[in-house]
């Protein structure tokens, strides 16, 4: 049976993607199975850079590991990154997005939610609501654990920032993003109705469509 190696320990992550993939003819493990794995530098300037980056540099550890390729000797390693890109901040926070107020005070780590969306509103205070397009992107890498090339697979949700917080669901810059065609934040959506229209649902539909081409 295939393995899929989520790149991540982030639950949120793991849960969406589990639940938007469904539970194929495959297995999963997530970096929480391995905690002895490196963390990529995550210093690209695209998306599809550090998706690769993180993908291709877990594939590579792994495949040195002493029986995780004997155990899974069919296993592809899923990487991705995401973020919000703002049209008025000239594609801002885009890669910068989960340390986007840490850039300020040359903090190390990611920065807290609030603290994110607090800069956002900060920077986007005097913009008026029709100069407020955004957009959530996302772009997953996968790479098998024998070798091979990379393969990427990207999506986009359009829509626009709020002028305040709302919303008790989702994590990240949830509260404030208004998907188009809808009057409320993805932190007030259903994960239902938020696993058809994200961006990472935009992605893994066709990186589900690709699974599917893959023998059992």
């Amino acid at each position: 049976m295939p393995c899929l190696i989520l790149a991540t320990g982030n639950l949120h992550k793991v849960e969406e993607i589990r639940s938007i993939l469904g539970d194929g003819p495959w297995d999963w493990l997530t970096l929480r199975d391995f905690p002895g794995a490196p963390v990529a530098c995550e210093d690209a300037d695209t998306f599809a850079g550090n998706a690769t980056k993180k993908a291709a540099s877990l594939a590579q550890w792994l495949a040195q590991q002493p029986g995780v390729h004997r155990q899974h000797p069919v296993a592809w390693v899923l990487a991705d990154d995401s973020g919000l890109e703002v049209d008025a901040l000239n594609g801002a926070p885009g890669v910068h997005s989960a340390r986007f107020a840490a850039l300020e005070t040359n903090a190390t780590g990611n920065s807290r939610d609030a603290d994110n969306n607090a800069k956002l509103l900060r920077l986007l205070n005097d913009v008026p609501d029709v100069q407020r397009a955004a957009r959530f992107r996302c772009c997953i890498a996968v790479v098998q654990l024998s070798g091979g090339p990379c393969l990427l697979f990207d999506g986009a949700c359009e829509g626009k920032i709020a002028r305040a917080p709302s919303g008790q669901g989702g994590f990240g810059y949830d509260p404030l993003f208004i998907p188009s065609g809808f009057n409320r934040s993805f932190a007030e959506l259903s994960g239902e109705v938020k696993n058809k229209i994200s961006h990472r649902a935009v992605a893994l539909a066709k990186l589900a469509q690709w699974l599917r081409t893959l023998p059992g």
